[in-house]
């Protein structure tokens, strides 16, 4: 397939899907997962990596950072970014759905990507099933990516040990299920004092840990959560979280069950 040849929409989805699996400098065309798609949509990896650069000069977290990426975006590339930014659920979908055809397992070509277990998958059919746990696996490898593999808050970087944790939890808001801004990328441990409104985020993005828990002579406590109250999180390279996701969260959650 040509370089002058326009875009389809299919590769497009597979480009949307790699942006936000990849981190920001990734975008290379010496990426071996670059290489690799690129070769299955029958693009040049320069030209995949250059339509991943246009894609950030799209992402307001990118532009903002004083990072323009490349000047290039097209119609249809816009296009496609209001729509991914209308209905996330659906826009994913219709990634997982592409991607899904063209080759080995996400698993095999990256190794980061796996599956974190929803509480229940009652009342769910086989193939919802199978949806949930795909978008799951989106959704993790987008946050994590963003978070440059560590933990917001305590800058851990041992994969096996993050969470891609909801702000707005899954149950609650099921068009945002799968948006990157709706997640943090937390140590296994702040992920549940965050779901548990032990501790949130406020509107300058430091953390704030509930001055109503019980620790007294908690030394582990002490240094693990509470030490880090007021400190600001680690901000991502992209998909930086949305501020009225973190306010619902202090409202519902953190202030709700303290």
């Amino acid at each position: 397939m040509g370089k002058s040849k326009l875009w389809d929409r299919q590769q497009l989805l597979v480009a949307f899907d790699l942006y936000f699996r990849l981190r920001f400098g990734q975008f290379d065309h010496r990426n071996s997962t670059v290489i690799y798609f690129a070769n299955l949509i029958g693009r040049t990896p320069s030209a995949l990596a250059m339509k991943l650069s246009n894609l950030a000069s799209l992402d307001p977290v990118i532009t903002s950072s004083g990072r323009s990426g490349l000047t290039g975006a097209s119609t249809a590339d816009r296009t496609m970014w209001l729509e991914m930014k209308t209905d996330w659920l659906a826009f994913s979908e219709q990634m997982n759905a592409v991607v899904s055809t063209l080759g080995e397992p996400l698993q095999d070509v990256m190794p980061d990507v796996r599956e974190e277990p929803l509480v229940s998958y009652h009342g769910m059919t086989k193939e919802v099933i199978t949806k949930v746990r795909i978008g799951q696996s989106y959704f993790r490898t987008a946050v994590l990516s963003a978070y440059n593999n560590r933990c917001c808050i305590s800058g851990l970087a041992v994969p096996k040990l993050l969470i891609a944790s909801h702000i707005v939890p899954w149950s609650e808001d099921p068009q945002n299920r799968l948006n990157p801004t709706n997640g943090l990328a937390l140590s296994a441990l702040h992920d549940k004092a965050f779901d548990l409104g032990l501790l949130t985020i406020d509107e300058s993005y430091r953390v704030v840990v509930s001055g109503k828990i019980n620790h007294k002579n908690d030394h582990f406590f002490d240094s693990s959560i509470k030490s880090f109250h007021g400190k600001s999180i680690f901000l991502p390279d992209k998909s930086s979280p949305q501020a009225d996701f973190l306010a619902m969260h202090r409202e519902t959650i953190f202030e709700k069950r303290f």
